[in-house]
């Protein structure tokens, strides 16, 4: 597949949640997927799905480079090109959620 000529911005977590503890996953922060303002988000397992961003911040950790290197791999070879941050840009986010 091609890669994408739009850059994603993504931040890359570890859950500390009880349940999935350890999992790594993508926050896509000014990617809203539907009405209640969720961004989308992706991982290994599950692929994508919408998430609510204040509670993954809550309920996870930063991930280092070498925790999140397979799964940025896995999703650059769907086609995504990447702006790692580490935070959300609330208005970037704000305009994504006018257009839905």
């Amino acid at each position: 597949m091609d890669k994408d000529t739009h850059i994603t911005d993504v931040i890359f977590r570890v859950d500390t949640s009880k349940d999935f503890k350890g999992t790594v996953f993508a926050l896509l922060p000014h990617e809203v997927c539907d009405k209640k303002g969720h961004v989308t988000s992706y991982q290994h397992v599950g692929q994508h799905s919408g998430a609510d961003y204040h509670h993954c911040i809550k309920t996870s950790r930063l991930a280092k480079e070498s925790e999140y290197k397979d799964l940025k791999i896995e999703m650059e070879s769907l086609g995504y090109n990447f702006n790692i941050l580490t935070r959300q840009n609330y208005s970037k986010y704000l305009e994504s959620y006018r257009k839905r």
